[in-house]
């Protein structure tokens, strides 16, 4: 097969049209129609089919266009690391961690990955995953923490490394708990709850326990961020949940206490990648950071 062939097919099934495509790769519409048609002769079957004026994907073209994206992706990957890790580590090391990760984890995990012989330069950002996927994808990241797998509802190729788990903790202000002696977890039917926003993996498990523990809630506040939620629990506005493997990032301000502990809810936590198998170096010593602070939790 004519890689070039597939490069121009692969191009036009992402622009959707073969005008854009051609313009965005600075080549004629007539010779992008051409190339394709070559390798449709090749393979014997038509990739594309006419849809009024657009053309859309036959079977046999979205079967196509997942091979050329995971061929494309490993071609992209092995430029990085050619180009950046003439001894053995990248210069620089682009991670994205989701906005539900505690960042002293994300820290924890991340250390190792930029201390060594050869120093790497780390560029950290934090984002909503979705957005920090769709950079994954195009290769502008070259790893994503989350507290959650990559799932079917977003259209990347990537996949997700099991980095960590942990129980819940349930903090709160001093002030609040003051005058509430009931004991853990009936003390949540007389508390005001702050939760984690719907997408987050914490509350997609914390609501069926609170179910089966027969606790009626009164949720006050949802929030995306694990910080922000923090902070407005160190106010005194709510009780919240943070993994026990992160509490004494939020007790270290000295303002919190904790309501109680369980270990019937997990959260997982998860290095995403465009690597089916793990081989940059940074995102290896990731998960061997993780792999010390499972062994430290568990002991």
């Amino acid at each position: 097969m004519n890689h070039k062939h597939l490069f121009y097919f692969w191009k036009v099934a992402k622009a959707g049209s073969v005008a854009r495509a051609a313009e965005a790769i600075n080549v004629t519409p007539q010779t992008l129609s051409g190339q394709i048609g070559l390798l449709e002769n090749s393979l014997g079957t038509a990739l594309f089919a006419r849809q009024g004026r657009s053309i859309v994907l036959t079977e046999a073209g979205k079967m196509a266009l997942e091979y050329a994206d995971e061929l494309f992706a490993l071609s992209a990957e092995l430029e990085v690391m050619i180009r950046h890790h003439p001894k053995g580590r990248p210069a620089e090391f682009r991670v994205g961690v989701s906005d539900a990760v505690p960042k002293s984890l994300a820290c924890k995990l991340l250390q190792p990955a930029i201390h060594g012989e050869n120093s790497t330069r780390i560029v950290c950002r934090e984002w909503q995953l979705d957005r920090l996927l769709a950079q994954l994808a195009v290769h502008e990241l070259d790893m994503v923490i989350s507290d959650g797998p990559i799932t079917p509802a977003f259209s990347v190729r990537a996949y997700s490394h099991r980095l960590l788990e942990s129980g819940l903790t349930f903090l709160a202000a001093k002030s609040l708990l003051a005058e509430n002696t009931a004991a853990f977890p009936a003390c949540l039917n007389s508390l005001p709850l702050l939760m984690p926003g719907e997408d987050s993996a914490i509350r997609t498990s914390l609501a069926p326990w609170l179910e089966r523990k027969r606790i009626r809630a009164r949720i006050v506040g949802e929030f995306d961020d694990t910080a922000l939620m923090a902070a407005f629990g160190q106010t005194g506005l709510g009780v919240f949940p943070v993994p026990s493997i992160a509490e004494d990032e939020f007790l270290a301000c000295g303002e919190l206490s904790v309501v109680g502990r369980t270990s019937e809810v997990l959260v997982s936590y998860f290095a995403i990648s465009v690597e089916r198998r793990l081989t940059h170096p940074c995102v290896l010593a990731v998960t061997e950071s993780a792999q010390r602070i499972n062994l430290t939790v568990g002991n």
